[in-house]
């Protein structure tokens, strides 16, 4: 898991249940992204939350996931805002 953290000790990180994320303080969760099936069987992630892209379409809800995820480790993670 990548966290980013700021000066002013602010956290930034894709959400995990690796970590216990609240021991670290009080938690602001948002929703990064939605990773859904399209009306063919196949599966986009729609990054619009984060202003960002739909990507897809793709033949797995894994293969989505993982675009997801890079999209966001990429592009939003490390991001200032």
């Amino acid at each position: 898991m990548q966290m980013i953290i700021t000066t002013q000790g602010t956290v930034r990180c894709l959400y995990s249940d690796e970590l216990d994320l609240g021991r670290l303080g009080r938690l602001r969760i948002a929703r990064g992204s939605h990773v859904e099936p399209t009306h063919d069987g196949r599966w986009t992630a729609d990054l619009k939350p984060v202003r960002g892209p739909v990507l897809g379409s793709y033949r797995s809800r894994r293969e989505a996931l993982a675009a997801e995820i890079e999209w966001l480790e990429t592009h939003w993670l490390h991001s200032a805002s």
